[in-house]
């Protein structure tokens, strides 16, 4: 009892020398010493905010066929479901990527959503487009030429999104259906999707300003369209959501979904 007598004593005291120093501090220092705290704090909580509100959505988005719902099973559980039909509303679900289960150690559930390709659903993409923390692009790799043009249309549409711009949200072309032999290679189809959607840039270019309905344009005045000239970071890779090769998949997912 002598013991904690004596903290009750030295508490006290403390505390009358805290309110001496406080009474005595000049004015003008009393409020700088609040107004310091007050930031200090405010500023912890903002970064303290930030890091809670970082986004863990990934977008499958792409043309009906390219094989998004697949590759959407494929991360989820590793089955390809023996192939799927066209979606015709998204696919949702925030899980620990099937590959990472069986590692120990921080590993941070991703929202997935597999948006519908066709074309009167497309509009949903906006919906998630705020939230995202990056975007994959499906593409056909198979049956990639009669489809060209379309996958090149919407393509540009996406990187010319105010919401995608200005957020520099990175974009994954992922060139899937590869294991197929008569597959085309994902560095043919980048070239293809360059020289296509230059004609888009071109055309719509020429279009007057009232009448374009996005907001940013792509590429350098004078130049042949390239992907590294648009405003946020986008790759190529390639795989097959049948056959489970979805590595480079998983590594641009895991590069922008972090613990």
């Amino acid at each position: 009892m002598d013991e904690l007598e004596q903290w009750k004593i030295q508490i006290q005291q403390w505390s009358y020398q805290g309110a001496e120093w406080f009474h005595q501090m000049p004015e003008t220092q009393l409020y700088a010493a609040i107004a310091v705290v007050i930031i200090t704090t405010f500023l912890l909580l903002s970064i303290r905010l930030f890091k809670h509100t970082k986004s863990n959505t990934i977008v499958l988005t792409g043309l009906s066929g390219s094989g998004k719902t697949t590759l959407f099973y494929q991360l989820r559980d590793g089955s390809s479901h023996l192939g799927t039909v066209t979606s015709m509303d998204p696919n949702e679900g925030t899980f620990v990527l099937h590959s990472g289960m069986p590692k120990k150690g921080k590993i941070k559930p991703v929202h997935v959503v597999d948006v519908p390709g066709h074309s009167r659903l497309r509009p949903k993409l906006d919906e998630f487009l705020p939230v995202a923390a990056g975007i994959v692009f499906v593409v056909d790799a198979l049956e990639f030429l009669p489809k060209c043009r379309a996958d090149s249309e919407y393509l540009y549409d996406i990187l010319t999104k105010s919401s995608v711009v200005k957020k520099k949200i990175p974009v994954l072309i992922l060139c899937n259906k590869t294991d197929k032999v008569t597959a085309h290679t994902k560095e043919f189809i980048k070239k293809q999707l360059e020289k296509e959607i230059e004609k888009f840039r071109a055309s719509r270019s020429a279009i007057s300003a009232a009448d374009v309905v996005n907001e940013f344009t792509l590429g350098l005045p004078g130049e042949a369209f390239a992907f590294s000239q648009c405003h946020n970071k986008v790759t190529v890779a390639d795989g097959s959501g049948l056959t489970g090769d979805i590595a480079q998949l998983e590594e641009f997912i895991r590069e922008y979904v972090k613990p």
